[in-house]
């Protein structure tokens, strides 16, 4: 019997500080180490075997999968990065602390872009440093365009053609599957799949 598992990275730098991260590319904290061999121990002890696991372009999800890999001794499977499973864009609020963005934008505001189904935060602008424009992990000449914001709406979108073309495929093939990823990327591929 093949299997799905879904699992959220382990705490980040910017988890810790209470920040927007979106496609920022912090790593894990200690706690978030230490979460991620947890996890791993937890399959290993389970007796769950793993046969591939996709993770996002961000080290948050990469390390935390190499981690679980380790403790599972399973150094050797394949681990493929996919930006599709990256976090959602939070566009201009991307670094804020949540708290301080709270006071700038109103909760409410706040609330609607994080807990809404179609409502995105406001664009990063193009020429902003943090926009990933330049970032080579985001070029993609199909694409035609840069993203500086998303809804989870977004998110859905952006995670149907990757369950479509790579994790489907290899649950149908009778692989146990690992999605290493987000908050929102795993919501959408539920939302999806649901």
């Amino acid at each position: 019997m093949h299997r799905l598992i879904m699992i959220r990275h382990g705490e980040s730098t910017f988890n810790a500080d209470n920040r927007f991260t979106g496609w920022t590319d912090v790593d894990l904290t200690p706690l978030g180490v230490a979460q991620a061999r947890a996890v791993g121990a937890a399959l290993r002890d389970a007796g769950i075997e793993i046969d591939v696991a996709f993770t996002s372009m961000l080290k948050r999800t990469i390390r935390s999968q190499w981690l679980i890999c380790e403790a599972m001794d399973r150094m050797w499977l394949p681990i493929l990065p996919d930006r599709r499973l990256n976090e959602r864009h939070y566009g201009a609020l991307t670094g804020l602390d949540k708290a301080a963005a709270e006071r700038e934008f109103g909760a409410a505001r706040i609330a609607a872009w994080r807990r809404s189904f179609a409502t995105a935060p406001p664009p990063m602008a193009l020429r902003d440093a943090r926009a990933f424009a330049d970032d080579p992990r985001y070029r993609d000449p199909q694409a035609g365009t840069v993203v500086v914001s998303e809804s989870l709406a977004d998110v859905v979108r952006r995670v149907r053609p990757f369950w479509d073309e790579c994790a489907a495929p290899a649950i149908r093939e009778g692989r146990n599957v690992v999605i290493q990823a987000h908050g929102n990327s795993i919501r959408a591929l539920i939302k999806h799949l649901d």
